[in-house]
């Protein structure tokens, strides 16, 4: 068992969590305190959604730790469904831990630099800047890959389909990976010489932006691109703290 505000401060620290930006300051960290009983079973997913939460509730979970997190819209008021998941979380007692761009592009844990080390690359460096800091991480290829060769390995590294966009080199010596919503940084990835951009999804502007700056756009799923950090995070939270752990997987197909 530990408590809850010695995992928070272990995890903060770890993410650097105070110093990373994110669409909104509420994304990150301790989004919900629990009853202040002692931790001693988490559960990871990647979204906080209504299902997750009661799912984790039925699993006797103590922390709930998620990617996505309950806060997003700004101030609202609490009705309906955001009603529904506070008052279940209330009720039940149960913790939740939000963690969202510090995980993307951590160096050990992060979403990118597990996605990339699953395909059989070592990251060099950082990639997919925001507001200063690297959500992402680039990578190299030697020998080179042919795009569907690179397609299939990102296909068996996320257990699911992978499109592929645009119009890069055929030999592909070097990739930038933002999982989730990455498809944005094809630009800096054109600025950097890279070949070709990994990522979750895309917007229907981002089919000619491939095109026209020359690079392959693979595009994996934003959820199955995005497993890899909350189950790392959870993972090596239970070992640090000597807890039982279990990823709920709810995917969403997109």
């Amino acid at each position: 068992m530990a408590q809850l505000e010695s995992i928070v401060a272990y995890a903060d620290e770890l993410l650097d969590v105070a110093a990373f930006p994110d669409y909104s300051v509420a994304l990150n960290g301790l989004q919900v305190e629990g009853d202040g009983r002692p931790i001693e079973r988490i559960v990871s997913a990647v979204d906080a959604s209504e299902a997750v939460i009661r799912e984790a509730v039925d699993r006797e979970a103590d922390l709930l730790i998620v990617h996505h997190g309950l806060f997003w819209g700004g101030l609202r008021p609490i009705t309906g469904r955001h009603h529904r998941k506070l008052r279940h979380l209330v009720d039940s007692g149960l913790a939740v831990y939000s963690v969202h761009l510090p995980l993307d592009g951590h160096g050990e844990i992060g979403n990118a630099v597990l996605l990339a080390r699953a395909i059989g690359v070592e990251p060099e460096g950082p990639f997919g800047s925001y507001e200063g800091r690297a959500i992402g991480w680039r990578a190299g290829l030697e020998p080179s890959v042919s795009p569907d060769d690179l397609a299939s390995r990102v296909c068996a590294a996320v257990g699911g389909p992978v499109r592929v966009l645009g119009s890069g080199p055929e030999a592909i010596r070097s990739i930038g990976i933002v999982t989730g919503a990455g498809a944005g940084f094809m630009e800096e990835a054109a600025t950097q010489g890279l070949h070709a951009v990994i990522t979750g999804e895309a917007a229907h502007h981002h089919f000619a932006d491939a095109h026209e700056l020359g690079l392959h756009l693979l595009l994996a799923g934003h959820y199955a691109t995005e497993t890899f950090g909350v189950r790392a995070l959870g993972s090596h939270l239970a070992d640090r703290f000597g807890l039982t752990v279990e990823f709920l997987d709810h995917p969403s197909g997109l």
